[in-house]
C-alpha cells in the first residue's frame, strides 16, 4: 500500500478523510464524520431544487402530485440516517421522491414503497425509464394493507420516510398559482379517491395516519429513525391548523416511536405571491417541518 492509500488514523477511533473531516469508526447511524454530521443537525434547512436541478430528477413528470419532494433532499436524510446497504421503507410513495433519493445516494441501498394511485406510481416509472435509473419496488395498495405484502412483512428496515397527504388537502381545488406552477386546471382537484388520506376530516385522518404509522414502525428496526414530513395550513376562525403539533401529539409512542426533533425546511425554489392583498395578513408558507421520530 503506497502512502497516499494509507488510513491516516486520528486517536483511537477516528480517520482523516482529509476536506470532509474526521470519521469515528464507532458511528453505527451512516457514513457521515463529524463536520457532516453537525450540518445536517442545524434546525433550519435552506435549500432550492428549481425544476431545472440534477436533484429535482424527473420534476416534469412527477409535478402531477401536489407536493412532490426533491429527490435530493430526500438523498441527504437517507446520507444521514443509514448507512449502505440498508433497507428503506415509505408508506406513501407518492411520485417516488424516496425512491429516487435513494437511487441517488447510492451504496447499495434499497427502497420500499406503497402508493394509492396508479397515476403517482405511472409518473414514477415514467421518471426511471427517461433518466435511465433503477426502478426501486413499489406497490399499488392502500398502506394499511402494507403487511399483506412479503417485500414488506418479511423485511426489517433501517429508515421509514413518510410524507402524508394533509389532512382534507387532496380533494382540495388547485388555486390560480398552484395550478400554474403544476401546469392544471384552475379548480382541478387533487384526488377524488374516498380511500386517500387527504380526503379525511382532521381526526379521522390523525386516527388512520396512526394506524400506518404503528404497521410501519413494526418493521423499523429498534434505534432507527421514522422521517415524516408536514406543512400547516393557513389558520381560520375554527382553528389556529398548526398540524404538525398535532401530528406529533398523536404519532408519539406509537409502535415505540420517540419525537426527537425536527428541521424546518425552506424551500427557496418557492416563490412568493401577494396573497391577502390589499386586505389582510396571509402568510407565504416556504417551508415544511421534517418530524424525526426514534424506535427506542
Amino acid at each position: 500500500m503506497s502512502e497516499n492509500n494509507r488510513i491516516k488514523r486520528v486517536k483511537k477511533y477516528g480517520i482523516d478523510l482529509g476536506e470532509r473531516g474526521i470519521y469515528d469508526t464507532r458511528n453505527k447511524l451512516n457514513e457521515l464524520t463529524g463536520k457532516e454530521w453537525v450540518y445536517f443537525t442545524n434546525s433550519i434547512w435552506i435549500t432550492g431544487y428549481s425544476p431545472t436541478a440534477k436533484e429535482n430528477v424527473g420534476l416534469k413528470y412527477r409535478k402531477i402530485h401536489p407536493s412532490p419532494k426533491p429527490p435530493g433532499l430526500i438523498k441527504d436524510i437517507v446520507n444521514f440516517f443509514t448507512k449502505s446497504n440498508s433497507k428503506i421503507l415509505d408508506p406513501f410513495a407518492g411520485v417516488g421522491g424516496t425512491l429516487l433519493g435513494t437511487a441517488l445516494a447510492g451504496g447499495d441501498r434499497l427502497a420500499i414503497g406503497i402508493e394509492l394511485e396508479q397515476k403517482y406510481i405511472d409518473a414514477y416509472k415514467k421518471t426511471c425509464f427517461v433518466e435511465q435509473m433503477e426502478i426501486m419496488p413499489i406497490i399499488a395498495d392502500d398502506s394499511l394493507n402494507m403487511l399483506n405484502y412479503e417485500i414488506i412483512r418479511d423485511n426489517e428496515f433501517d429508515l421509514i420516510i413518510a410524507d402524508p397527504p394533509y389532512s382534507d388537502m387532496m380533494n382540495k381545488a388547485r388555486t390560480g398559482q398552484k395550478a400554474k406552477l403544476y401546469g392544471q386546471k384552475v379548480g382541478t382537484p387533487y384526488s377524488e379517491n374516498k380511500n386517500d388520506l387527504g380526503n379525511l376530516p382532521k381526526e379521522q385522518y390523525l386516527q388512520k395516519l396512526r394506524e400506518i404509522v404503528e404497521l410501519a414502525s413494526s418493521r423499523l428496526k429498534k434505534d432507527k429513525y421514522f422521517i415524516l414530513f408536514c406543512k400547516d395550513f393557513q389558520p381560520d376562525s375554527n382553528s389556529p391548523n398548526i398540524l404538525h403539533a398535532d401530528i406529533i401529539y398523536s404519532i408519539n409512542g406509537v409502535g415505540g416511536l420517540q419525537y426527537k426533533g425536527m428541521r424546518i425546511w425552506h424551500d427557496q425554489a418557492m416563490s412568493l405571491y401577494p396573497f391577502g392583498y390589499p386586505y389582510s395578513f396571509v402568510m407565504n408558507q416556504i417551508h415544511q417541518y421534517i418530524l424525526i421520530f426514534r424506535k427506542g
